[in-house]
């Protein structure tokens, strides 16, 4: 066979395991209700104690996986003790990282190292992209079906890495793969209550685009309920979100960055997937997924869930003279970071 015959070859099985993967998935996640198995990737750092502490208080979850190189015993003794319904197991170093993701319903993985202060997300990348790509490997093969939600930053490069190495290892579906930006929802809820002095669960703020400073777009035109910011409380607003982050690691001087936070925030996504999975109708949260939203090939938007991931992409509809502004020069950032996750994918 010519080396052409043999390019089309691999192309056209590359294109078929791509079609397959989501029609073999579809029954699996279906019949997971009403109990999810749940893997935790990272389960001894910062942000997976709280996490896990939080997925084991949650009903959903019937079986619960900790996974991280070190310290993993530890944190599953101690959880473990909690009355729930969970049962929890511990998994310590890559030998065991297939057995701790085997058959899993959902993954969550906020592993890596945190930032500190004077880091930007892309300081993180070298080590936290290595370490997501090798994960996703594994995934491939031992719970292929699996919803996938990735904290390990910088998310808007390491959920374009997750989705190259899913496809080449033919298990590529996009509904079943997710950046957390919850946390961005999270401040912007908090903060826009604070100026407007509400209180946070009424009110609702739409975030788009990614999660790293500029490219982080709290829809301020579209709160719910409805308020008239002037510019400079628009300004300000928009700016301590997209840097809500950096303000924690600063005021943590060293100590570590917004593990509490997120934790909230990844089990309160994690938790709407499982609604989701378990077939409550009309869930919706922001994440960063395959879109078409936009030029870009992923984008954080309103996202309706369902028993298999994603049902439905939301637009993200009319944006205001000041959100235009900000959508423009976001978007050539965020372009930057997902090609540069493709190339390290394929590196």
């Amino acid at each position: 066979m010519s080396d052409d015959a043999s390019r089309r070859m691999a192309t056209l099985a590359g294109h078929l395991r791509e079609v397959a993967a989501p029609l073999l998935c579809r029954a699996d996640v279906s019949a997971a209700a009403p109990g999810l198995k749940v893997c935790v990737v990272g389960a001894a750092g910062g942000i997976g104690q709280p996490l896990s502490l939080l997925l084991k208080l949650s009903p959903r979850v019937h079986t619960l996986h900790l996974y991280d190189v070190v310290n993993t015993a530890g944190v599953k003794a101690d959880v473990s003790h909690i009355n729930t319904v969970a049962r929890v197991r511990a998994f310590t170093g890559p030998a065991q990282l297939s057995d701790a993701l085997s058959g899993c319903d959902l993954v969550v993985i906020p592993a890596g190292v945190p930032r500190k202060p004077g880091m930007t997300r892309d300081d993180l990348f070298n080590i936290n992209a290595g370490i997501v790509k090798s994960v996703c490997e594994v995934i491939a093969k031992a719970c292929p079906c699996a919803i996938v939600n990735i904290i390990s930053n910088p998310v808007n490069s390491t959920v374009p890495i997750a989705a190259e190495t899913f496809k080449k290892l033919g298990v590529y579906d996009p509904r079943r793969l997710f950046g957390v930006t919850h946390l961005d929802v999270m401040r912007a809820r908090t903060f826009v209550a604070e100026a407007m002095g509400m209180e946070p669960h009424g009110v609702d703020v739409p975030v788009i685009g990614g999660h790293a400073g500029d490219t982080i777009l709290p829809l301020l035109s579209q709160t719910a309920p409805a308020f008239n910011f002037t510019n400079a409380e628009l300004a300000q607003l928009t700016t301590r979100i997209q840097n809500g982050g950096t303000e924690v690691v600063e005021a943590k001087a060293g100590a570590g960055s917004a593990t509490l936070s997120m934790a909230a925030a990844a089990a309160e996504f994690a938790d709407a997937c499982m609604r989701g999975m378990q077939g409550e109708p009309g869930v919706i949260s922001c994440a960063y997924v395959e879109s078409s939203l936009t030029e870009l090939p992923f984008f954080a938007s309103k996202v309706v869930l369902g028993r298999n991931g994603i049902e439905a992409v939301l637009p993200f509809g009319p944006l205001s003279t000041f959100e235009r502004a900000a959508m423009a020069k976001m978007l050539p950032e965020l372009k930057a970071s997902i090609e540069k996750g493709v190339q390290f994918a394929h590196k």
